[in-house]
């Protein structure tokens, strides 16, 4: 993971670069999954305006994060007091430098913090092995929804020792 990997909760002042990162990092880097269709573009990334962000950003049951890597905003990641993981988007040209690891495992912080033992997602088949590297398993069948196929998975969460 590199060192300068940053993560804190988002601000209100985050929603548009947070909205950018994701589009982005739907349209580049899960291409696997939606195969450059555009109706399964637009259909994943109709709720990710910077608007829809800033409403979740207020919302007291969810908490989004962002990822500062090199002083520059990189990715993000959002959970639901549920013990749902309901994204973690990285820009792509910043894959595989821990940025995602480092998003997804503050999450898990925040839910213990909140008193869950377990998290659940919907993972893509592009982020199915990043997944599994954090612990995720499969615990459902695989599932279509807006043209892609969605893989439910779950980890237990124990606080650190």
């Amino acid at each position: 993971m590199d060192a300068s990997i940053h993560i804190s909760p988002a601000a209100p002042a985050d929603a548009g670069i947070i909205s950018r990162i994701v589009e982005r990092s739907i349209r580049v880097g899960c291409a696997l999954d939606h195969r450059n269709d555009a109706k399964i573009v637009a259909a994943w990334t109709h709720n990710k305006t910077a608007e829809h962000i800033s409403a979740w950003l207020t919302d007291q049951r969810l908490y989004l994060n962002i990822a500062l890597l090199q002083d520059k905003p990189v990715g993000v990641a959002m959970a639901a007091i549920s013990g749902k993981v309901a994204f973690c988007y990285v820009q792509p040209e910043w894959f595989r430098r821990g940025a995602g690891q480092a998003l997804v495992r503050d999450l898990e912080g925040w839910l213990l913090d909140q008193g869950l033992h377990q998290a659940r997602l919907n993972s893509t088949r592009t982020s199915e092995a990043f997944y599994r590297h954090l612990g995720y398993q499969p615990c459902a069948e695989t599932f279509a929804v807006a043209g892609l196929n969605a893989i439910p998975m779950h980890k237990a969460l124990t606080p650190p020792s």
